[in-house]
């Protein structure tokens, strides 16, 4: 045997020792193997004190939909007068007048940022035609907010949109992202001189399940088709909007914008930890859901093998990501067609028994550590990282406070660890409409008599409040 022989014998052996090795690690992983946990170590608890920086944002979050009332010329009003009349949105909470009275009470709990969205019907109610009306309430909501020591953070789109842009196909049509664009550039321009944050899109994988892949919410859509033209026209949309909101900025020698998106994270667990095929249905919804946008907008690109290749005009335009977290859920593998490998939630009866938490008033499970396993997962991007929804529907407020002090814990943790958090926003400042839901959820930290639109600060909101006071949270180990 020649030297040369010997020499690519051992080079096969060295690769085939690699793919062995990458073969046992994805299989270890993919078992999640636990064996940390397998013996506890009882540790006695300590008492631990953290200080959030001065400059942290502290609030609250709302949208418009949900709280102004009236906007009859949007999908989504349409929507609730055929499909689900049990619950039409109507006066909300009446926010479009009551502003000024909402925000004194968010300024009496210390709240130091306030996240809103702007309603596109309102601004652009028929093609092509501004209403300066509706730029101007919303330039006296932002100054409002200044008056009062409260950073507005300016949401563009909230899963609504105009009529006459729904019935030319809405997200699905290749015209959108360009008239998304014109209309951030409208507002932009009317009312970027007094805002700082930016996010131009809330939870858009959200609103691409929802509404064209289950087909639960406006327009109602069954297609996978249909969903990935959606998730690339938003993307599209985004990367557009962005490029108008740094041209205006710098055209007008404004200060720094800051440009984000609000991105829905969940944490997926598999049915059974002992079923491969849940766990690769877990990890691929968690790439799906969770990663696939933002790793677009990142790298300029995205890819899936068979289902779709996206190349956008432009990488990296974030400047922050905003994580609204609420919950997890657990993965039954149901076919490793498209969109079965995304598997299904299991039965009521199997997720009850796979978490240890507590539920909401939606049934959605509580996990807080799922907060902090977020903020470590995302400080990959090395951008800010803004909670911009974190909250809890229940009729029990004792349950509010609980909810808001363990999350806060994880973010705590997470900023020990260097990760750059830069604020939280409870969902919501107000009991609001919750879609499809309708008004029953109770999520405020300020109740909201529906008949009479009184405002009630709840306790939960005094306990929040004394933490953003003091700048510390007390907690045990």
């Amino acid at each position: 045997m020649t030297a040369q022989n010997m020499w690519q014998i051992s080079n096969i052996i060295r690769k085939l020792r690699i793919v062995h090795t990458c073969l046992a690690l994805f299989i270890f992983i993919s078992m999640g193997v636990g064996c940390a946990n397998t013996h506890k170590t009882i540790t006695e608890k300590r008492p631990h004190e953290f200080t959030f920086p001065k400059d942290f944002l502290w609030g609250a979050a709302t949208s418009s939909h949900q709280v102004e009332g009236n906007n009859t010329n949007n999908d989504w009003w349409e929507w609730e007068q055929t499909r689900i009349p049990q619950a039409r949105s109507g006066q909300a909470c009446d926010h479009w007048n009551r502003f000024e009275e909402d925000f004194k009470l968010a300024q009496t709990l210390g709240h130091t940022a306030h996240r809103f969205s702007i309603e596109w019907s309102r601004i652009e109610p028929q093609e092509g035609q501004w209403d300066n009306v509706a730029l101007s309430h919303y330039g006296q909501v932002i100054a409002s907010l200044r008056s009062k020591g409260i950073e507005p953070i300016v949401t563009l789109n909230h899963f609504t949109l105009p009529l006459w842009l729904e019935r030319q196909g809405g997200w699905s049509s290749q015209k959108t992202p360009e008239l998304f664009a014109r209309y951030t550039q409208k507002v932009t321009e009317a009312l970027g001189g007094d805002v700082h944050y930016w996010m131009t899109l809330n939870e858009p994988v959200v609103y691409t399940y929802k509404g064209y892949m289950v087909g639960e919410w406006p327009p109602g859509v069954k297609s996978p088709k249909e969903a990935i033209k959606v998730f690339e026209n938003l993307l599209r949309g985004h990367v557009l909007a962005y490029e108008k909101i740094k041209e205006t900025y710098t055209r007008k020698g404004w200060k720094e914008s800051k440009v984000g998106i609000a991105q829905s994270v969940l944490i997926f667990r598999a049915c059974s930890d002992t079923s491969l095929r849940d766990r690769i249905a877990a990890r691929f919804r968690h790439w799906m859901f969770n990663h696939l946008f933002v790793q677009a907008l990142i790298r300029g690109k995205a890819y899936c093998i068979g289902l779709f290749n996206i190349h956008l005009s432009k990488a990296k335009t974030l400047d922050f990501i905003g994580l609204n977290y609420y919950t997890r859920d657990f993965v039954l593998h149901n076919g490793f067609g498209f969109p079965g490998i995304l598997g299904q939630a299991c039965t009521a009866t199997v997720a009850h028994d796979r978490h240890t938490g507590k539920d909401n008033f939606l049934s959605w499970d509580i996990y807080p550590k799922g907060l902090y396993t977020f903020l470590k997962d995302f400080s990959r991007y090395k951008l800010p990282l803004l909670i911009s929804e974190n909250g809890i529907a229940t009729n029990d407020d004792a349950e509010r406070v609980s909810f808001i002090v363990e999350h806060l814990k994880a973010v705590a943790q997470a900023k020990e660890e260097g990760v750059p958090v830069i604020g939280y926003l409870y969902w919501s400042l107000l009991d609001n409409y919750e879609w499809a839901e309708g008004f029953v959820p109770r999520f405020g930290l300020i109740e909201v008599n529906y008949l009479t639109q009184e405002r009630t600060v709840r306790g939960s909101a005094r306990e929040l409040e004394g933490i953003i006071r003091s700048g510390k949270l007390y907690y045990e180990d």
